[in-house]
């Protein structure tokens, strides 16, 4: 696999019991437009409804190379550097990461500015309820991941955009190595991850 197609990280996070909102509030003023000015795409940070303690958050970059680059640069900058000592004492673990790449045949992301999984926070983001699905794949054909996507978005989109939940997104991994090991990823799952929306 190429390494100049577009990536992203699927970045879940366990937060300090009763400090999620705070790191939420913490991550939208000083995280999001800093991530931004050095060249990512954030597409969407998330309240898991299922797990009080848990957020979840994507960001993307142009290529593998351009994902290099712009994490050493944030995180070697004043932004990071001011604000660290305040973040990483509230988090538990956020080792919980996905380096993904949209499927050749399915939607890339469409960005969710500031999307709460309950309603929305910061930036207007328009109201709703996004849900992610991750599907861990127990098959090993060659591509066990763009043969299920081929699947996916022939057989199963259509059917639920037809119900009311168009998909927003899709992902497989990137099989590319990790090239910023600061950040620990899990690399060798086999997994395929789309996202819908509703109103409510």
């Amino acid at each position: 696999m190429a390494d100049d197609h577009p990536v992203y990280e699927l970045r879940q996070y366990k937060i300090v019991k009763g400090e999620r909102e705070r790191f939420m509030r913490l991550f939208d003023a000083a995280f999001v437009e800093s991530q931004e000015a050095v060249g990512m795409r954030l597409y969407g940070q998330f309240a898991d409804l299922d797990d009080p303690d848990r957020f979840v958050w994507i960001r993307g970059f142009g290529d593998m190379a351009s994902r290099e680059k712009t994490l050493s640069e944030f995180y070697s900058g004043p932004v990071w550097q001011a604000h660290r000592d305040e973040a990483n004492p509230l988090l538990v673990d956020n080792d919980n990461v996905l380096l993904m790449r949209s499927p050749a045949c399915g939607p890339h992301p469409t960005r969710i500015d500031a999307a709460r999984a309950a309603g929305t926070f910061g930036r207007g983001a328009a109201p709703g309820l996004v849900v992610l699905h991750l599907c861990t794949l127990w098959k090993d054909p060659a591509d066990p991941e763009d043969s299920f996507a081929r699947f996916f978005e022939h057989e199963v989109a259509p059917v639920i955009a037809a119900a009311g939940l168009p998909v927003i997104g899709s992902f497989v991994p990137a099989r590319s190595p990790n090239n910023f090991p600061r950040l620990p990823v899990r690399e060798g799952e086999k997994v395929f991850v789309w996202m819908t929306r509703a109103a409510d």
